[in-house]
Order: structure tokens, then sequence, then C-alpha cells
């Protein structure tokens, strides 16, 4: 699984099984199929639900690497298939952060369903309260429509920029993120024992 760890209020929109899980959808079923891993370094994301131009958006922002997500003008059916949601905003970002392609199947291979629960770290919360203000002035600043956009190219905009993380001083999330799906390319497949 991927553990998200959402705000009261975002989780709230959630449709959530008693397990914290979202049930799964025709898209997002392949996720359910594959098999549980021990340890996923893709694991660990915070999210917030913000409101922008009276639209719910969606930030997330990875533990390890503080690596931003932003996923705009969300529906009540995107909150179902927010699974299929999370892997189109996280690849496509990537691309975006000029990951390649080997880095993107290495992401790809780690892909799990989400795995909600409302444990909050103070110190991720604090890259999110400050990315969730320079997403405010980015949208104001530029005049963007939040109903026009993708959150692909505003995610990646977030990753350049330097965030705190504590006990690691300062991270740039587009490296950082970079660099651990280099790690990975480094693991071996155990299933059929070559390199990723």
């Amino acid at each position: 699984m991927i553990q998200l760890h959402a705000t009261h209020k975002l989780c709230e929109r959630l449709p959530l099984t008693d397990q914290g899980q979202l049930a799964p959808t025709p898209r997002s079923q392949w996720l359910y199929d594959r098999p549980a891993l021990d340890s996923n370094p893709l694991s660990g994301w915070h999210g917030h639900l913000i409101t922008l131009q009276r639209r719910n958006c969606l930030l997330l922002v990875h533990d390890a690497t503080r690596f931003p997500l932003f996923l705009p003008a969300l529906t009540k059916p995107d909150f179902a298939e927010l699974n299929d949601r999370f892997v189109d905003a996280l690849m496509n970002t990537l691309l975006k952060c000029g990951a390649e392609e080997d880095q993107l199947e290495a992401a790809h291979r780690h892909l799990r369903p989400l795995q909600v629960d409302t444990q909050c770290n103070r110190s991720v919360q604090g890259t999110l309260t400050r990315m969730k203000g320079e997403v405010e002035h980015l949208v104001y600043y530029d005049k963007l429509q939040v109903a026009e956009i993708t959150g692909y190219p505003v995610g990646a905009w977030l990753a350049g920029m330097p965030a705190k993380a504590k006990d690691q001083g300062y991270l740039f999330p587009q490296r950082a993120m970079l660099a651990l799906l280099g790690r990975l390319l480094k693991t071996i497949d155990s299933k059929d024992g070559r390199a990723l």
C-alpha cells in the first residue's frame, strides 16, 4: 500500500472502507491485483484539500522527498477515483520534472493502492502550508483558471523550490525524488531476479 496521511477535511470527502481504503474501480483494480511489498519507498504522503476559485483542489507531498503533486478542480467522482488520479498526477509530474524512462518504470513498479489515515506530521504539514501559499500566489499572479489547468506543471514548479524538512535541512524535492527513483533502479526485482 501507499500510505496517505490526510487532513480531516480531506478524509471527510473520501469514500473510504472500514480499512481506510478506496473501493477498487475498473481504473484502479490493477493496483489491488499487485503483490504486497515489504517496504515501499514511494509510500508516505500527506494530503490537504484546499479551495481555489471555489474549486476543490488537492495538494499532496511525499514525506521523505517533499515532492509535491497538485490535483485541481476535483469533483465527487474524482475523490472515489483518487487511486487513479494519484497515479496520473505522479507519473505526469515526474515527466514534467525530467524523469527518464527507467525512473518512470521504477516508480510504476512501486505503485499500490492508497491506505488513508489522519496521522499527520507537523513538519510535512508545514511544507503543505507553504506550498499552498505558493499555489495561491501563482494562480493569482498568472491569472490562471483552476478549472482549465492540469496540475502537472504546477507540481513540477513547486518541486523546483527548496523545502525545509525536520532533521534534514533543506531539500530540493525534484532532485530528491529523482534520486530516490535512481536508488530504486539499483534494487533487485525478487520476482524475476533482474535489476529494475
